[in-house]
């Protein structure tokens, strides 16, 4: 199944397996030797790394908009995070490494919403923002098949409680291409 994935999740499973096996020093140069970078991973984008064991999360990080110089170093980034710094779980540990299933959402530019009927949480991510406060929902999610689902567990992502006047709030839709 390796041999099928996509270029995204090729280097984000590289990754987590170079930070596991051999730490973060000169992760870069381990993961992308040389200096040419294939064209898809040049451009900026925001973008989630979604780790799963057995079919359960055991780790997702990722950013809303590019804060790295271009794709590869933003799924890199992501992907050691997502394997060492999701506070919701333990450091993936290198026993572990054969049976993750990695997935790399490349995040499309949100756009701002008026009312929920413009939210469809099967196509649209869900941004919720509140003065500092900020909390993202991704797309098409196993057990989140509402839009009032997606929003509520947007708010509380964001630390605000589910029953936040949405007048009080800024909604953002954004639509994602998925690689597994």
């Amino acid at each position: 199944m390796q041999g099928q994935e996509s270029l995204y999740v090729k280097l984000a499973r590289r990754t987590i397996e170079e930070y596991v096996l051999a730490g973060e020093r000169d992760l870069y140069k381990r993961v992308l030797p040389d200096e040419y970078l294939p064209e898809e991973l040049q451009k900026r984008a925001g973008a989630f790394v979604s780790i799963k064991k057995k079919g359960e999360l055991r780790g997702c990080i990722g950013t809303i908009q590019a804060t790295r110089p271009n794709l590869a170093e933003e799924i890199i980034s992501n992907a050691i995070s997502a394997a060492s710094r999701d506070p919701r779980f333990p450091p993936i540990s290198q026993e572990e490494l054969a049976e993750l299933e990695i997935s790399v959402d490349i995040l499309e530019e949100p756009e701002k919403v008026s009312d929920l009927s413009e939210l469809d949480p099967l196509n649209y991510g869900v941004i919720v923002e509140k003065g500092f406060r900020r909390g993202l929902l991704l797309p098409d999610l196993e057990g989140v098949d509402t839009v009032e689902k997606q929003v509520r567990i947007a708010l509380q992502k964001a630390g605000l409680s589910p029953f936040t006047d949405l007048r009080e709030v800024n909604l953002y839709r954004f639509k994602v291409n998925r690689y597994k």
